[in-house]
């Protein structure tokens, strides 16, 4: 199984703005036939160094990943991120 985890630090870090990306993220659920697991959290604490949203996805295989990469659903996701991030997000992938 290949965990895939991104952080996101968005512009617009008020309440509102994160749950909107929250939604944009979870609503990929189920509609990915790859994407074994889906995730979406918000940080609560609001720190300095804080990511407001943490995405946590699993597939069988690093193949899957990049299925999902460049799924549609997964393109239109990313168009949103590119409107709402402030710079670039984090990733770790790892094998358990």
């Amino acid at each position: 199984m290949l965990t895939h985890i991104v952080f996101f630090k968005l512009k617009d870090r008020s309440p509102e703005a994160v749950e909107v990306t929250k939604n944009v993220l979870t609503n990929m659920e189920g509609k990915i036939d790859v994407l074994r697991y889906i995730e979406v959290g918000t940080d609560i604490l609001h720190l300095e160094r804080s990511y407001d949203i943490a995405l946590i996805t699993k597939f069988d295989s690093v193949e899957d990943l990049k299925v999902y990469d460049t799924h549609p659903i997964h393109e239109a996701v990313k168009a949103h991120m590119k409107t709402v991030l402030d710079g670039t997000s984090v990733c770790v992938d790892f094998l358990s």
